[in-house]
């Protein structure tokens, strides 16, 4: 039989159409969300269990550390130390709390040597030993102690044990209005050997909580902003080296010190710590910035992730960043990520967020024995966005992978990005996708920086690799000692998904050895004509200066921030209050009435040690105003943490510790209770008042 082959060419032609137009709307559903840019969220593959805590154990964590039997020691700033059977909740059932010492000063750090729990006190170094086998502690032994000087922030954390099986102790400087070494060796690291010698490592740390080894055994501590210190970062610690602060160069000269700097050596002259550092031999700049509110506001304990080539229980529990840090914040009590990278002996690299939504404050993590993260948590004087006083959870892997920048690595020329998940290259081609820009913070004497000196860095070349796994970007304007944004915000995966975290901020420190991308017409980015690189950054910050002058008169109309008396009130203002502030995040005044369309004169004074603000918001909107000013980016000190927004009524500027604003305003005609709070990230949780308007 012969068949006519063109009848079966348009037989097989009009089966495809009539399967076109007759194709279930569920199947073409599924074609269409296919195309469409997929949403991830941190849930999908973290996943945080709270441990129950028993009513009567108020665990405000301050150290924790598995034991050989894998029970959780945890102890406390109420100077306890609680042992925790059971905490993996197996079989569904609870875990057991058992006091084993207590009577202790604030213990901030808690290790498991060699078949014994030592931990820092104030003032001092312990062990802890159960002698009669009865399951409490019958041995309190000082292994080696420090003088105090009373102050509140005298705090101390440890003890870490090194490579060299020494015991590392951090001392926080006390505050006085600014960082001050009150007794000696605060702001310092000491370590103590196993003999109970001690010998000086380091100083000029203000307040080191976190400090961890890597999985390179080289030391790492978390700091956090203040005087001499313009934002978060962690930073590693070698011998003989000076942080930053100068407190603790008080002691530089007693015997055995290891620094040899003087006060009189560190200039006080607003540069960025990375260019006096080149001026000033020993002092050493962070190996990783954390920009302030936008990745913390206070850096807290470090957990190292093992290499897969290194044996461990938890090798592959929490995806593949192995070799990475995780670092956590106590006020935004979340954790963030961190990929270092050493260049010509010094590291340097990348943080992005991780995980948030824990329930207070984030100050210690540890592995379980199955994979999972503890982490430890208190907020009591130290405000946080989770609004737990303190709490206990875990954080598990579901084997699910996020589409994230898993590494990014300094070129000569640029950065190379390593994914996750292999990469759409029209997306990650497209020179909109991706925003990238540096800038640094100041050194000096004051609480905290500003961001300097932010500028743009245009994209020349972007490349993908043959496995779409990496992306190479050349990059125009990179700055030894800056903080480089790197947002992807247009990056998709091959499958369509959205980057989990599409921002990251890398320190770099030194340019790697190498060849240049050569830059062709597959890689090159054009730019729009008659515009160079040059002339590009130019316009971008000219256009960005506009703009954020815009937004300043936006954000401060007088108004709202009034700070001469009006000519009109020949009489004076009809009430005058003066608010302050006090330890724990509070204000000393707390609730304040006053009669409807009266002239108000409001002095607010800041006898904190940390910034605050204070804005009045209308009726029912604190909460959305002090979520809005975790929204600001960058700028946000800029602005002084005070959004552009209808619900605020009035409010004073930024204040740094002792100093303070007067404002003049006219109460609501709408009588109400109007709540006034501190925007300052995370405060306006628990630091806030009423006033009352009748």
């Amino acid at each position: 039989m012969t068949i006519n082959k063109k009848f079966i060419v348009l037989s097989l032609s009009l089966l495809s159409l009539l399967t076109g137009i007759f194709q279930p709307q569920t199947l073409q559903a599924q074609v269409k969300k296919d195309t469409t840019t997929r949403i991830q969220k941190e849930e999908d593959f973290f996943t945080i269990k709270t441990l129950q805590i028993p009513s009567d154990v108020i665990l405000e964590v301050g150290g924790m550390a598995f034991m050989s039997n894998d029970q959780l020691a945890v102890s406390t700033r109420r100077g306890e130390v609680w042992i925790i059977s059971n905490p993996y909740m197996k079989n569904g059932q609870p875990p057991a709390y058992r006091l084993f010492a207590q009577g202790m000063h604030e213990v901030l750090g808690l290790n498991y040597i060699n078949g014994d729990l030592y931990l820092t006190q104030r003032a001092e170094l312990t062990r802890l030993r159960d002698l009669d086998g009865d399951g409490i502690a019958d041995e309190y032994k000082t292994v080696y102690s420090w003088p105090l000087s009373g102050n509140y922030h005298e705090y101390a954390y440890g003890p870490v044990l090194d490579k060299n099986g020494d015991m590392a102790v951090n001392l926080n400087v006390g505050w006085i209005g600014f960082g001050a070494s009150l007794s000696k060796w605060h702001g310092w690291t000491i370590k103590i050997k196993p003999d109970g010698t001690m010998k000086p490592f380091l100083t000029g740390l203000r307040s080191p909580a976190g400090f961890a080894l890597n999985d390179q055994g080289d030391m790492f501590y978390a700091e956090n902003q203040g005087d001499w210190v313009g934002s978060g970062s962690i930073t590693e610690m070698q011998e003989g080296d000076f942080m930053g602060n100068t407190a603790g160069l008080r002691w530089a000269a007693e015997p055995g010190s290891p620094v040899k700097l003087r006060v009189s050596d560190i200039p006080d002259n607003h540069e960025p710590k990375y260019e006096v550092a080149k001026r000033v031999p020993g002092l050493r700049s962070p190996s990783v910035w954390f920009p302030h509110t936008i990745l913390g506001i206070s850096t807290s304990g470090i957990l190292s992730y093992e290499d897969k080539g290194i044996s461990t229980p938890y090798q592959g529990k929490m995806g593949p960043f192995y070799g990475q840090l995780f670092v956590g914040d106590q006020g935004q009590s979340k954790l963030m990520r961190v990929y270092l990278e050493k260049v010509k002996g010094v590291y340097q690299g990348m943080v992005w967020p991780f995980r948030e939504g824990f329930s207070s404050g984030i100050l210690r993590m540890n592995w379980g024995s199955d994979g999972s993260m503890f982490v430890g948590m208190t907020s009591r004087g130290w405000s946080s966005t989770g609004p737990g006083l303190y709490g206990l959870q875990k954080l598990e892997w579901n084997g699910k992978v996020p589409f994230e920048m898993r590494t990014v690595q300094a070129r000569p020329d640029g950065f190379e990005i390593e994914f996750t998940e292999a990469v759409d290259e029209a997306t990650v081609k497209n020179p909109a996708s991706w925003a990238l820009s540096s800038f640094t913070y100041q050194y000096h004497h004051q609480y905290g920086s500003p961001v300097i000196n932010l500028g743009a860095c245009p994209i020349k070349a972007i490349e993908v690799s043959a496995d779409h796994l990496k992306v190479r970007l050349v990059i125009d304007s990179m700055r030894l000692g800056y903080i480089h944004e790197i947002k992807a915000a247009g990056v998709r995966s091959s499958t369509q998904y959205a980057l989990l975290h599409n921002y990251g901020y890398f320190t770099l420190n030194n340019f790697p050895d190498g060849e240049n991308l050569v830059i062709n017409a597959d890689n090159k980015v054009s730019l729009p004509p008659t515009m160079d690189h040059q002339h590009m950054m130019m316009e971008a910050s000219k256009t960005k200066s506009s703009k954020d002058n815009q937004e300043a008169k936006k954000v401060k109309p007088s108004i709202k921030h009034q700070t001469k008396q009006p000519a009109s009130w020949t009489k004076g203002p009809d009430q005058v209050f003066e608010i302050g502030t006090k330890p724990g995040l509070k204000f000393d005044q707390e609730a304040l009435s006053v009669k409807a369309g009266s002239k108000v004169k409001l002095i607010f004074r800041n006898n904190d040690d940390m910034l605050h603000n204070l804005v009045i918001s209308l009726p029912g909107t604190a909460d959305k105003v002090g979520q809005q000013s975790l929204a600001l980016g960058l700028n946000a000190e800029k602005f002084n943490y005070i959004p552009n927004s209808a619900d605020i009524l009035y409010h004073t500027v930024l204040l740094h510790p002792k100093e303070s604003d007067t404002i003049y305003f006219v109460a609501p005609e709408k009588p109400g209770d109007y709540v006034y709070i501190c925007t300052y990230p995370g405060h306006y949780v628990v630091m806030r008042g009423i006033l009352k308007v009748f």
